[in-house]
């Protein structure tokens, strides 16, 4: 059975605000509040997925610290657009 859009979209929120460190909640809170309703099912599967990510790696890559996975390195752009660190 699939996952109706607006249930998914209130746990991809739930998930970006419940993070292991608060640095990461602040930047996923941000972004999710501003993105969220415009991604489409594929990029939504992709945030999904980010999210499954250990924090300290996922703060490297928005901070660019370290190069991301090819498979989010478009979504951490925009997270980083979002947020305000991109270079």
């Amino acid at each position: 059975m699939t996952e109706p859009r607006d249930i998914r979209l209130k746990r991809l929120r739930m998930r970006s605000m419940r993070r292991g460190i608060k640095e990461m909640d602040m930047i996923l809170i941000r972004y999710s509040g501003s993105r969220l309703d415009a991604l489409g099912p594929d990029e939504l599967d992709v945030y999904d997925a980010l999210l499954s990510e250990n924090d300290q790696d996922l703060y490297q890559w928005v901070s660019g610290q370290a190069a991301p996975p090819d498979r989010f390195s478009a979504l951490v752009e925009d997270i980083r657009q979002v947020i305000g660190t991109a270079e």
